[in-house]
């Protein structure tokens, strides 16, 4: 029967009320109907009268009466006489009111249906069936076009070409006046009007702002439109065309908005256009089936992003339906179905999260590329579903907001729901455990961490980040302004305040941030028993087995690929070490005091919480069973060896080991050191008089181990879950192998609880404890949307657990319609296959594939394509990747994209880190065999499937222990490895380590841009805030690519000045590198690189902005201009601005507060080199000739007479950029390597080394500013006029002489001229000139005075947005400004601080002796010292110019061993004369009179209890000394100390002989530590030749 469905349940597709059109062809999970689906006739088959509507005749027969509704469960006569309110027992007269009219927010819905078609859903779209979607795309467009209107469609499917142009505004202003009143404009067309006017007057205004003379421009040329103009509309419409203006303003009013106004939800979700309307799973807008209708610029990035906006919202196409059914069911009081439609309503949101995934910002997705520069979700129905009552943050003050500005239809259905029969009130009044599990799963759908929210999160604060740092300041919504800390850190802040508002109704007071619970203990809000341990292969000692756990009554639901959180328990045996070497034997159900320990009370509120019952008490059962005591970590050891106060041998032994974290337990190091430690010591470390907070604060809590689920749901709540468990087995450290007679092995702590070894006795103690279990959902783990699709599995071991419920659900729900499903299984033997039958029943009915690899057995397995079966046959044993090969050009078919010829298939990667390596090899193998003739073109393949989301990872790794012995890497090295240049590495640091993630890169789910935004620096507090730190699948994956550890800040032994200066020149040295790397960002997009060729220089690319239609695009241009722009108006703000003011204040400082300052020399001019270069004519020629191209940005038919110059020029200029930028980065490793090494300069004092960096770091910033002077030197070379490279060079030439003709510029050569006029340039000595201290202050408080004030913040949200529009476009990124307002006050404050220093220092009289003449005086005395200190050298070649240095610095030889390197390029190579230089040429300084020089089966037995089991186990192990015995080492304890205080006191002296390696600063092996200090005696210093 056409368009039947299920009329006794519901679906996503399902229609309710009154609604008809489409339905659903298949009915719900379960449905029994014999109907359904089936041909016939309905009005036969339910005696429905002909001529009557068939769902209208069900809907009333299934009406109950109100006293049925209401009265269903009247109180027994006993219970009647506890009412003190007899009135009470009757129902309230809103609920008699709701049950007579139907659920309130089913009859808006219904209401809505019945006129939107006839008033042009004017009030909103809102229907059963498709939501808040349009029912039908094209049904506006076409009325729109059927109309007078037409014109405006027309001129937004022409904008990409007039923006290409530059013609907008005149194409806009040459309209004729076509008015949106009803007698012109149909009802029909009202949305699609609103959206084609919308977008016309926001491009307008768009290019209004960005029309040329935003930037740098020198003659400014505004264009004004010779048209009527709609200024008497409303200040919204001030400026715009009347010929747009006038229809916009009516038909605004027409729709209900009393304000004109465009939202994000109008100009994605109604701006696009259905491929096939027809294809309705999961939902119809989905980013592959749907094109942009309009777009305004014709980027790929535009359509990109506006339709992963517009599929967003469609992915709750049916919630609105599933909403109201639930209120429907509350109503009725049917909790069976309000179960059904909750869960149905669960499903939806957790889909949602993937339409997020549409948009990537790997520049390999394809279509789905959007750049990292540029980023209307359906929250507001849900908070009303949920029942928030709190909106106190921004974002919730935001939704306020925008709520009384959303469609009628939409307000009214948020009110319905909101005020009306709430849901979750009524499933905390039911009781029922199903409802409430589910409620839950809704919340954390919802608002959790995996949830909506936290992926909606987590994609804003990735492409937030990167997009601050190159330009952006905030959000649509304000959200995120720069003045308050860095945007993306303060958008991800809002984010969880508002998801913690959401949650904190349902979780109880939240302290900890939103993402600081990922991967905790609080994802575990279920309880569940483990049910059995079964065999799943033929090895004997069940080393994977399958675990099913009982989740009946919890409401849990879950999707192929999610994964199981479990909160293991520690083994009996673990906890009786524990107890027994503590002497807690008799005190395991006494209580233990957690309010010292933060993460114990949390868990203790998270234990209360999932019970449904007050906070409990922990005991030390408790404490011991669920907290961590194995491996032993770094942490663990040191907190017992504080306790012990440093006197047991046995934890300093483990202190001194050579990786971490330590194959052993808690209970095992208490086990020694309870016999080497003295007694005394113990009894005072681990009191049991107390409270026991002793032992909350010693063990931490656990964390949850996550594994795949196995099975694929078969009822609507399921009653068990199955895991397949490889038990992870381990040897014990060598220092504890006498406590497990050597070689035993021992389990995991998760693996070894659920599957324990067979011989085992701890499955048979009995025991009463729940174990908390979660469900969590990989973002990059799931099944195609499309069922068809073909699908390739790649597993080792265990890690099939995840297929097993892929090949369940694609081939049970669907049979021979599937996809192909192809497996391959690397394990170890045959006896290790696991669901080998299963396997051989999907082979046999020719649903799968399976090919098989043994590493250990040449007893293989073969797949016979012909009997479809796997047979025997004698094979050399092999690994996965071989097998991969052989099978290579099935794999090449299933890798490559169809628009490379392949299937387009989508690959699935589960097991170890070397099962994946071994994967990604085999493939590599396979596509050059079979499809390319080398490993870069293999390379390429592999990552646009990786871009593409085709690619996805499930990888696990037990924890390896990392060595910690291994030379540490300074932040100069890491600094260096930015990965911007084609072949250089990419490392970023987390937490202390540094990690080479080059090749992970275009493999990250986030997105290639995402992670390089963070190279070469350290990035834990990013890291924190994606809650990767708490990722067991990242801590893997870390671990692949680990370099080594990160060089800690060196002890200046309480020296404050180095000490500020370190972090202030690290600082520094990380703004460096993060403007380097956001500005290779942009540079990447202006140069036009594309998906396929990854130089920056190909301006033929697919993603090139440059070229549309053959002729020039004007949005290369703008986009050009305006990076440019903010590269020169700013002076490169973030590494000449208050930054490097800062510095240069405080060296100045340091260096006159030492009396270091030459009298006749002074400082050098840093400040006024910078400020010279910026003014000098070299940078005026290139302001000239960045607003030359600005000239083109809106008048693309001179443009076209340039066109190849402004693309050399664009070239160049990014060129010498990136130059300068590296240039800079250098010059800041030099000087963050000089504080490794200040340390061991030989000086009387701390004075001496804070003048030796200080002269040295001036220096370095002296070198910067005159990169900047060259910088300009260089650029001011090109120019956009070179007729010899353009197509026509006379038609160039003369369009260059009108111009001038016309500006008058021409007519400067009939001027005569005369000899002896003043050449126009600026000496370069005047330009180095020294200055004195009052000059460097001079120029900080002019700069502190010019510096812009923040503004106040608006106090409204209105006010918010009007201050925004008004705002005229930047020059500073966000990232810069935040940088450099930090610096500003920062300056203020110390100048507050050391003002009596600073007016003491100003006022300095001259001083009688020259610094030379000092120091000649000083060497006299000294000369022996000084002679036994000279190194010969080679003398320093003649200078062909003028010297580098400043005058300052001309007599004053290199200090500290510091000598500055000499200028080089952004390759390396070395400029000038100063490569010839040796180091032994160069000289010490001496201050004071003192050198600095420097060195660089069967039956189960019977069960018994735990206490029993604890006892028994204890009885064999070293107990607690009962009283104060003479230890068994007496001397060991003082002997210990003492020797730890002289070591201490040896390293606060600075001596290197006891020293530990990796205690002090590692020296580093570059040119600039190679040299060695000497006394000056006299020797000139070297003359360094400038590079410019």
């Amino acid at each position: 029967m056409a368009g039947a469905r299920c009329p006794a349940g519901s679906d996503a597709g399902s229609v309710r009320g009154r609604s008809t059109s489409r339905t659903s062809q298949r009915g719900p999970r379960g449905c029994t109907f014999s109907g359904f689906t089936q041909p016939g006739d309905i009005h036969a088959a339910f005696d429905i009268p002909r001529g009557v509507d068939a769902d209208e005749w069900l809907r009333m027969r299934e009406r109950k009466s109100i006293n049925e509704i209401l009265y269903s469960n009247i109180p027994s006569v006993d219970e009647i006489k506890t009412v003190k309110n007899i009135d009470a027992l009757n129902a309230a007269e809103h609920d008699l009111l709701a049950v007579a009219l139907g659920a309130p927010a089913r009859q808006v819905m219904i209401r809505a249906e019945e006129i939107g078609q006839k008033t042009g859903w004017r009030d909103g779209y809102l229907s059963a069936e498709h939501g808040f979607c349009t029912p039908d795309y094209n049904e506006a467009p076409g009325a729109l076009a059927n109309s007078p209107g037409r014109i405006w469609s027309d001129l937004c499917e022409r904008m990409p070409g007039c923006v290409a142009r530059g013609r907008v505004r005149e194409t806009i202003a040459m309209l004729p006046i076509v008015e949106g009143s009803e007698d012109v404009i149909p009802d029909k067309a009202l949305w699609a009007a609103l959206v084609a006017l919308g977008m016309l007057c926001s491009i307008y205004r768009f290019e209004e702002k960005y029309d040329g003379n935003d930037g740098v421009s020198v003659n400014p040329n505004k264009f004004r439109p010779r048209c009527e103009m709609g200024d008497d509309l409303g200040d919204e419409l001030v400026g715009i065309p009347r010929s747009i203006a006038l229809p916009y303003y009516q038909i605004s009013r027409r729709i209900g908005r009393s304000l004109p106004h465009l939202t994000f939800f109008d100009q994605s979700s109604f701006n696009v256009k259905i491929r096939d309307p027809t294809s309705t799973y999961p939902y119809v807008g989905r980013f592959d089936n749907m094109d942009l209708r309009w777009p305004m610029f014709g980027e790929r990035a535009e359509v990109a992003f506006l339709k992963g906006c517009a599929e967003t919202s469609a992915s709750f196409q049916h919630g609105p339906d599933a909403i109201a059914a639930c209120q429907e069911h509350v109503m009725n009081r049917n909790v069976e179905g309000l179960l059904r439609e909750m869960i149905r309503l669960k499903e939806i949101l957790e889909r949602m999260p993937n339409a997020f995934h549409s948009i990537s910002t790997n520049p390999n997705a394809g279509e789905n590329y959007v750049p990292v520069q540029q980023w209307f979700p359906p929250y507001l129905v849900m908070d009303a579903f949920l029942g928030r009552a709190k909106y106190d943050s921004f974002l919730g003050a935001e939704g306020i907001h925008l709520r009384a500005w959303l469609p009628s239809n939409l307000r009214a259905f948020i009110a319905a729901i909101e005020y009306h029969y709430r849901i979750p009130e009524f499933v905390q009044q039911s009781g029922d455990p199903r409802l409430m599990g589910v409620l839950d799963g809704i919340v954390e759908a919802y608002t959790g961490e995996r949830g909506f929210m936290g992926a909606h999160r987590y994609k804003v604060f990735g492409i937030l980040e990167v997009a601050a740092k190159t330009g952006r300041t905030e959000t649509n919504g304000a959200s995120g302004a720069g003045d308050a800390t860095r945007p993306w850190e303060e958008t991800h802040k809002q984010f969880s305040e508002a998801m913690k508002e959401r949650l904190e109704p349902f979780r109880g007071e939240i302290t900890v941030e939103p993402h600081e619970m990922r991967g905790t203990f609080e994802e575990c809000r279920y309880r569940s028993r483990v049910v059995s341990r079964d065999f799943v292969d033929t090895d004997p000692n069940r080393s994977i087995a399958s675990v099913t756990l009982d989740i009946r009554n919890t409401g849990i639901t879950w999707q192929p690929g999610d994964r199981l959180a479990v909160m293991p328990l520690n083994s009996w045996g673990e906890c009786a070490k524990v107890a027994a070497s503590l002497g807690l034997g008799g005190h395991l159900d006494a209580v233990v005091a957690i309010h010292s320990s933060k993460t114990w009370a949390r868990f203790a509120r998270h234990l209360g919480s999932v019970q449904h019952t007050e906070t409990p008490m922990l005991t030390v059962k408790d404490i011991l069973r669920r907290g961590h005591l194995a491996p032993i970590t770094k942490e663990l050891a040191l907190k017992v060896h504080d306790l012990l106060s440093a006197s047991s041998a046995t934890v300093l032994q483990v202190l001194a080991t050579d990786a971490w974290p330590v194959q052993a337990s808690l209970g095992d190091l208490l086990q020694r050191a309870v016999m080497d430690t003295n007694p005394q010591i113990w009894d005072r470390a681990f009191s049991l008089g107390t409270d026991l907070a002793w032992l909350a604060d010693l063990v931490p809590v656990e964390v949850p181990r996550t594994y795949s689920i196995s099975n694929q749901p078969e009822e609507m709540l399921p009653s068990a879950v199955q895991l397949t468990i490889s038990r992870a087995e381990y040897t014990v450290a060598p220092l504890f192998a006498d406590l497990d007679d050597g070689a035993v092995p021992r389990a995991g702590v998760g693996s070894g609880f659920l599957n324990p070894f067979v011989t085992s006795a701890e499955p048979m103690i009995e025991t009463e404890e729940d174990i908390l279990i979660g469900v969590s959902r990989p973002v990059a783990f799931q099944m195609p949307i499309d069922r068809a699709a073909p699908c390739a599995y790649f597993a080792g071991g265990s890690g099939i657990a995840p297929f097993r419920s892929f090949w369940q659900s694609r081939l049970a729900t669907h049979s021979n319609a599937a996809g192909r499903d192809i497996l391959y299984l690397g394990v170890q033997s045959r006896n290790k296959f696991c669901y080998e039958d299963e396997l051989r029943e999907y082979m046999e009915a020719g649903l799968m594939e399976v090919h098989v690899a043994f590493s250990r057995d040449s007893h293989g397995l073969e797949y016979d394509p012909y009997s479809q079966t796997l047979v025997e046959k004698e094979t050399p044993p092999r690994y996965i990747d071989t097998l991969i090969a052989e099978q290579g050009a099935t794999v090449c078919e299933m890798v490559m994209s169809k628009k490379q010829g392949g299937l387009g298939g989508y690959l699935y990667v589960c097991g170890s880190v070397d099962v994946f390596d071994s994967v990604l090899k085999g493939i590599r193998k396979a596509i050059y065999n079979h499809r390319s003739t080398d490993f870069e073109t293999a390379e390429l393949i592999i990552s646009k499937a990786f871009a593409e989301r085709r690619f996805m990872l499930d990888v696990f790794m037990t924890p390896k222990p990392l060595p910690c012995n291994i030379p540490t890497i300074p932040l100069s090295q890491l600094a260096r490895h930015t990965g911007h240049r084609e072949g250089s590495r990419m490392w970023i640091g987390v937490h202390g380590k540094a990690y080479d993630v080059t090749d992970f890169c275009p493999m990250h789910p986030g997105g290639t841009f995402i992670i390089k935004s963070n190279a070469g620096v350290d990035c834990s507090k990013s890291f924190d805030n994606l809650a990767h730190s708490n990722n067991p699948e990242v801590a893997s994956l870390l671990t692949k690519y680990y370099v080594g550890q990160l060089t800690p800040k060196p002890d200046f032994h309480g020296c404050s000045a180095l000490s500020e200066l370190y972090d202030l020149w690290s600082g520094y040295l990380r703004t460096t590198v993060e403007t380097l790397v956001a500005h290779q960002f942009e540079m990447y997009e202006i140069m036009g690189a594309s998906k396929d060729i990854s130089s920056d220089q190909d301006l033929a690319g697919s993603n090139n902005i440059w070229i549309r239609e053959n002729l020039i695009n004007m949005i290369g241009v703008r986009t050009f201009y305006g990076y440019q722009s903010r590269l020169l108006q700013g002076g490169f703000a973030a590494l000449f601005g208050p930054k490097m003011e800062e510095l240069v204040l405080k060296l100045s400082f340091a260096l006159a507060e030492a009396d270091a300052v030459d009298n006749h020399g002074g400082l050098p001019d840093v400040l006024g080199i910078i400020e010279a270069a910026k003014t000098s004519p070299d940078a005026v020629k290139t302001s000239e000739e960045v607003a030359l191209i600005g000239q083109f940005v809106c008048d693309s038919a001179s443009a076209r007479f340039a066109e190849r110059g402004i693309f050399h020029y664009a070239s160049k200029s990014v060129q010498h950029d990136i130059e300068l930028l590296e240039d800079i980065r250098e010059e800041a490793c030099h000087g963050m390597d000089a504080f490794d090494t200040i340390m061991n300069v030989q000086a009387e004092g701390d004075i001496e080394r804070v003048v030796a960096l200080a002269t040295f770091l001036t220096r370095t910033l002296e070198r910067m500013a005159m990169r900047l002077q060259s910088f300009y030197t260089k650029l001011a070379q090109y120019s956009v006029h070179q007729p010899e490279l353009e197509r026509n060079p006379a038609r160039t030439r003369w369009n260059l002489v009108r111009r001038k003709i016309r500006d008058g510029s021409f007519f400067v050569l009939t001027q005569e001229t005369f000899l002896g006029a003043t050449p126009a340039y600026v000496s370069a000595q005047n330009q180095q000139a020294a200055v004195d201290f009052d000059n460097v202050m001079g120029r900080i408080q002019a700069s502190i005075r010019s510096a812009p004030r923040a503004s106040p913040v608006p106090q409204t949200l209105n006010a918010m947005h009007m201050a925004r529009a008004l705002t005229p476009p930047g020059d500073t990124s966000a990232a810069a400004a935040y940088e450099n307002s930090s610096a500003v006050r920062a300056m203020s404050s110390f100048i507050d601080k050391n003002m009596r220093a600073i007016r003491r220092l100003s006022k300095m009289p001259p001083m009688p002796l020259s610094f030379e003449q000092l120091q000649a005086a000083v060497e006299k005395q000294a000369a022996s010292q000084a002679a036994s200190q000279m190194m010969p050298g080679h003398p320093t070649p003649p200078s062909s110019r003028s010297p580098s240095r400043s005058p300052s610095f001309r007599n004053m030889p290199a200090v500290g061993g510091m000598v500055s390197p000499p200028m080089v390029g952004h390759n390396g190579s070395a400029r000038g004369s100063l490569a010839s230089i040796n180091e032994a040429s160069m000289r010490g300084r001496t201050i004071g009179g003192v050198g600095l020089g420097m060195n660089m089966g069967g039956s189960r037995p019977q069960t018994y209890d735990s206490s029993t089991a604890l006892s028994a186990m204890m009885s064999k192990m070293n107990l607690r000394s009962p009283g104060h015995s003479v230890p068994s080492s007496p001397g060991i304890g003082m002997g210990l100390r003492r020797q730890r205080t002289t070591s201490l006191s040896s390293v606060s002296a600075g001596s290197q002989a006891n020293a530990k390696p990796g205690h002090m600063p590692r020296l580093s092996t570059n040119s600039l530590r190679a040299f060695k200090l000497g006394n000056a005696a006299g020797a000139q210093p070297p003359r360094i030749t400038p590079t410019f």
